[in-house]
């Protein structure tokens, strides 16, 4: 009997352990090990979605005028990049979906390349999405390394700034210099833009549309994640053709969905707010972490930390911070072999939970 693909496990299944240590303790498991917003979206993004005649008709698929105004507003009040909202956005059903499913569609484009160039330490699904298009998955740790043959056989370059898990921030305009000198579509994942310390947001569309798309989620920003609702802009090739082939995929965000979501990226007070929330989470569990001899720095970006453990044991450090915090955190190797000595800590729980470990510790 022929077996084809096997899925592996996904990773953050592969936490029951932990979890069930963490459970030992009164009061239960503190989860951090997923990104998964835990703080409400703004009360008026919620209430669009019951607005009146949204879901009857089947939704644009590539977003209703409303929305692609809308994010392409955002884009240039909070980005300061330009895009043409007709030609050069798109919506996609959250931006997971997009990242899993567009080395597939690049493949159907351009067949005679086969490979995903994508970051050494990084959101594990970039990998994935090579794997399901039967294509390579090509790691890379910084762009002077990428040979040249592999950027010749290459259907996209992969950038995440700031970058899950690491928070480091990226020279995008570097990234972007380097795929069109090259004809290689960079596809820069920002989803984390709005939670930058210290500097402005930044995007890849900042030097320009051609050979590059940024990605942006609501899940994060908007704490929308439940909704599944991103956006793709840039390139307007690129956008026409994946505008089209999802089309026939039938990929299409529901439209109370789009009406939310047009609503959220109209207002930029509740970002602050959350902006604020995550550091404020950030620096209590540096503090956390300290005392079980875990040190951790602040991130430049998004709202993970991202920690050396104690003789490269990152399965050892997770255990014992169960054990001793409660805390449920995510081994370094669910985002590539070469961070299999780290772990990252998500600063996605409230306030009182994230007090509950630090009492467990002693700290007032």
């Amino acid at each position: 009997m022929t077996t084809g693909f096997v899925p592996p496990p996904y990773p953050y299944e592969r936490l029951g352990e932990l979890k069930a240590i963490a459970g030992r303790l009164d009061g239960g498991p503190i989860d951090l090990s997923i990104g998964t917003p835990c703080d409400p979206a703004p009360p008026e993004v919620i209430a669009a979605l019951a607005a009146p005649g949204l879901a009857e008709g089947y939704p644009a698929s590539i977003g209703t005028p409303a929305l692609r105004a809308a994010a392409a507003g955002w884009i240039s009040r909070r980005l300061g990049a330009t895009v043409d909202a007709d030609t050069e956005l798109a919506a996609c059903v959250g931006t997971k979906e997009f990242v899993a499913s567009a080395p597939q569609y690049l493949r159907l484009r351009t067949p005679a390349k086969d490979t995903v160039l994508y970051p050494a330490i990084s959101y594990p699904t970039y990998e994935m999405g090579a794997i399901l298009a039967g294509v390579r998955a090509v790691p890379y740790q910084q762009l002077a390394e990428i040979s040249d043959a592999d950027a010749g056989r290459a259907l996209c370059l992969w950038v995440n700034s700031p970058n899950n898990p690491t928070g480091e921030i990226w020279d995008l305009a570097e990234a972007a210099g380097w795929g069109r000198e090259r004809d290689v579509p960079v596809l820069s994942d920002e989803c984390y833009a709005e939670f930058s310390y210290g500097r402005p947001a930044g995007t890849i569309l900042n030097s320009g549309t051609a050979g590059v798309l940024a990605l942006h989620s609501l899940s994060k920003r908007d704490n929308f994640a439940g909704a599944r609702i991103g956006f793709y802009a840039g390139d307007a090739e690129l956008v026409h053709y994946l505008r089209e082939v999802r089309k026939h995929a039938g990929l299409m965000p529901p439209g109370p969905v789009q009406h939310a979501a047009s609503v959220a990226l109209a207002d930029d007070r509740h970002i602050e707010v959350q902006r604020e929330r995550y550091w404020r989470r950030m620096q209590r569990l540096c503090q956390v972490l300290a005392a079980v001899g875990l040190p951790a720095k602040m991130p430049d970006g998004a709202f993970y930390l991202w920690l050396e453990a104690p003789d490269g044991d990152a399965w050892g450090a997770a255990r014992m911070l169960a054990e001793r915090t409660g805390i449920v955190a995510s081994p370094g190797e669910f985002y590539g072999p070469v961070s299999t000595g780290y772990l990252r800590v998500a600063a996605v729980a409230p306030d009182d939970r994230i007090e509950l470990a630090a009492r467990r510790v002693g700290l007032t």
